[in-house]
């Protein structure tokens, strides 16, 4: 892989992945626009979550049936089209059906990813999942800050209006500068579907996969609400302005961008343990929010720099363990993202609520905590079955 190519595959992850989490900063112009109530906000979010959802479950594992870069660019333009129905929406069930199609259709970021690990030398695969997955978190915090600003420039419809040019741009690009990606000996679609099934049942998957549910979860905790309070007293900032904090949370999540080459050394559990101790730490800044931006800005650094890091060293590890079904593991991975990052949106803007701004920090941290007890727990079970295994090869080999 050169520059280029990680480049465009980057793009790809970032413009996909914006359109389920554009509307996180506009969320209350939204509402307003199309007459969803305070405590329904979240649904915006969490309705891209649950189409990203359906996507993983029936379209990822397509990539190890089909050409993936043929598959990339009919994903991107479906997300155009879903995006473009948002933009134009008049009434709030349009809203949530054109971000519904676009969520099932922004699974193409797992197809890039799976691309990119089929594509890449195992001894380049982490650093290559460490730039192209930082699209990833480009386009998820990114996409506030550009949002913020098209919102309070030409409102909040703008806003999908360029997520539908952008990615109808990029189906075009890559079926022009991509090598062609040809699937041999395939399985059949009920044999793959099953095979995503069966990953449920293995401890070294079920143990990242439930990582990054609560990691997500957190994510999307922090992200989803916390636009409510900063629009409130006693701060009042404009769209433009809460959008800027995806600034931090960008300098965080590039920050980790590291963490793909730590993995390929060897390191990606170790790192994985670090990372979601720093995740629960943050949330002790961030529940500082009512009196203190500083101390907000450096909690947002913080929770992204640890949830770009587990979420590379999960997928370095995962695609090593199941080398020949990349689509199938990235995919059934990702459900668990797609569940935790649809709590949290959900969840979040409920709470707030109820609690103000006290019910999503407890909310945040406590994910936090059950990720690394999880991540505690699953290194002592994946410990004792590659012990048991060890023994069994010992009492079969001959003597």
């Amino acid at each position: 892989m050169n520059w280029r190519t990680r480049l465009l595959l980057a793009v790809v992850c970032g413009v996909a992945v914006a359109s389920v989490y554009a509307g996180q900063p506009v969320l209350g112009p939204m509402g307003r626009d199309l007459g969803v109530p305070v405590d329904s906000l979240g649904w915006f979010v969490a309705t891209g979550q649950l189409g990203y959802l359906a996507g993983l479950v029936l379209l990822v594992p397509l990539g190890d049936m089909l050409d993936r870069r043929r598959l990339i660019a009919a994903h991107l333009a479906l997300v155009a089209a879903g995006t473009a129905i948002t933009a134009t929406a008049p009434v709030a069930w349009a809203a949530f059906a054109g971000l519904a199609a676009a969520g099932v259709f922004a699974v193409v970021v797992q197809t890039t990813v799976a691309y990119t690990a089929s594509i890449s030398p195992p001894a380049e695969r982490g650093r290559n999942l460490g730039i192209v997955t930082s699209g990833v978190v480009i386009g998820i915090l990114g996409a506030r800050v550009i949002a913020g600003i098209l919102a309070d420039l030409w409102g909040w419809r703008s806003i999908y209006l360029a997520l539908a040019v952008l990615a109808a741009v990029l189906a075009l690009l890559t079926l022009t500068l991509l090598p062609a990606d040809v699937r041999r000996d395939t399985a059949p679609y009920g044999q793959v579907l099953r095979s995503f099934g069966g990953l449920f049942g293995q401890p070294v998957f079920l143990s990242r996969g439930l990582i990054a549910f609560f990691l997500f979860a957190s994510f999307g905790t922090l992200w989803s609400g916390m636009a409510l309070p900063l629009s409130g007293a006693p701060w009042h900032l404009s769209e433009a302005r809460i959008g800027l904090f995806g600034l931090a949370g960008l300098a965080g999540a590039l920050g980790a961008a590291r963490s793909g080459r730590w993995g390929d050394a060897g390191h990606a559990r170790r790192v994985t343990g670090i990372a979601l101790a720093l995740l629960l730490a943050s949330w002790t800044a961030i529940g500082q929010l009512s009196w203190s931006l500083p101390l907000l800005i450096l909690g947002v650094i913080l929770l992204d720099f640890a949830v770009q890091a587990v979420h590379v060293s999960n997928q370095h590890t995962l695609t090593a363990a199941y080398p020949e079904r990349t689509s199938t593991t990235i995919g059934a991975y990702m459900v668990f993202y797609s569940l935790g990052s649809a709590l949290g949106a959900a969840a979040t803007t409920a709470l707030f609520g109820a609690a103000g701004w006290l019910g999503p920090t407890v909310l945040g941290a406590t994910l936090a905590l059950c990720a690394l007890v999880t991540w505690a727990v699953g290194a002592r079970t994946v410990g004792r079955v590659a012990r048991r295994n060890r023994c069994n090869l010992m009492e079969v080999r001959p003597h």
